[in-house]
């Protein structure tokens, strides 16, 4: 194989994984905006669900 040809060779390969690592990149980018998203829904969830068992915890039983 002479120089040129493995040269080409390599440009090629190189071209391929700069297209792979933006795919990649892209990719970790939409799943960090989806950790965020749902990083924010528990913590909504969270404030729900303390509120909620505060309010239940003053209530005074159906009996009284």
């Amino acid at each position: 194989m002479s120089t040129e040809q493995r040269l080409d060779e390599l440009e090629i390969r190189f071209s391929h994984q700069d297209d792979f690592l933006q795919q990649l990149n892209s990719v970790v980018i939409t799943q960090q905006k989806t950790i965020e998203r749902l990083e924010k829904e528990i913590l909504d969830l969270k404030r729900t669900t303390n509120s909620n068992a505060h309010a239940i915890k003053d209530e005074k039983p159906p009996h009284y």
